[in-house]
């Protein structure tokens, strides 16, 4: 389909290098896409996050004895106790880890004005669904039960989550509720992967952008629920789009982009919600692609993006 794309957006798209597939990335080899990932990151300096932010770790413990990183990114302006936001990193639930992207965590938490708690949950195909979903309620509950020490305010903890990181945000949001811990304050999903049966108009419509394309998102899926991906051997925390009782959930934002995969599963999301009761704040951004802010971060959309997005974080952080 001809993509008629915001022309700050179709620049760095255009300049973006990719491989024979066509794409930034092939997904074909996960282990050696990560490699190459890590081996490209080491040529250059090391990040460093804003000054006005500290950075620390809190471990939370699996009942296996294996252990979760909670990275905390804590403004030094930040009220105490300070609200906070559970956040999940993007990366398809297959790439990256909370330890990455501290310069943008760092921001995160200043332009909040919260502590952004970054969930270093677990990969597929290393470990599959739901166990990231796992490790977002455990870290969820850990924030909330070590709160005090933690200076967190416990009754204004949020969950959010980009692209890949949207699936274990929401599927967090509906463990917590399943299971009668403390209801977050927010949920917000920037154009969220959620469904695995990829039947959409969209998911069928956005094959050769290069970003994030059909083929990307059919390899993802098969790595993070194997031979059980488009089957009805798939639950709700696995993949969330599959949940048919969204009661309950929280106040929820849902950001879409016209030219991405995931547009009509996040639009049927929101929708599910809204009919379900659950209020919730749904936007389309006409002109873009997938994950448009990180690759464009200074064009107008991108500025609109944030302000709208930051401001929905920060009404209920702050209430």
């Amino acid at each position: 389909m001809p993509y008629a794309l915001d022309p700050e957006l179709a620049t760095p798209l255009a300049a973006m290098p990719k491989g024979p597939n066509g794409a930034v990335m092939d997904l074909t080899d996960i282990p050696a896409l990560r490699a190459a990932i890590a081996t490209t990151a080491a040529g250059f300096p090391a990040p460093v996050p804003d000054p006005r932010v500290t950075v620390t770790t809190h471990v939370a413990h699996r009942d296996d004895g294996t252990t979760l990183d909670i990275v905390l990114f804590r403004p030094d302006d930040a009220p105490l106790p300070a609200p906070a936001l559970a956040w999940f990193h993007a990366g398809g639930q297959i790439l990256g880890s909370a330890h990455d992207d501290a310069e943008y965590h760092a921001a995160l938490a200043l332009a909040l004005n919260c502590v952004v708690a970054a969930v270093d949950y677990r990969l597929a195909p290393d470990t599959p669904a739901p166990g990231a979903a796992e490790d977002g309620y455990l870290a969820y509950t850990t924030l909330v039960k070590d709160a005090a020490a933690l200076g967190i305010d416990a009754a204004r903890i949020g969950l959010a989550g980009a692209s890949g990181g949207g699936a274990p945000a929401a599927a967090t949001a509906l463990m917590i509720r399943d299971r009668g811990a403390a209801k977050p304050c927010l949920l917000a999903l920037n154009y969220p992967m959620l469904d695995d049966r990829n039947e959409t108009p969209s998911s069928r419509q956005v094959v050769d952008l290069g970003i994030w394309d059909r083929r990307e998102n059919l390899l993802a899926w098969a790595a993070v629920l194997g031979d059980r991906a488009g089957t009805s051997d798939v639950d709700a925390y696995s993949a969330p789009a599959r949940a048919t009782d969204l009661h309950d959930l929280p106040e929820t934002f849902i950001a879409a982009a016209q030219y991405d995969v995931f547009r009509d599963e996040d639009i049927a999301f929101a929708a599910g919600l809204m009919a379900a009761g659950v209020p919730v704040e749904l936007h389309v951004y006409p002109h873009a692609f997938h994950a448009w802010d990180r690759f464009a971060p200074t064009s107008r959309l991108t500025t609109v993006f944030e302000q709208t997005w930051h401001g929905f974080v920060i009404r209920h952080l702050h209430a």
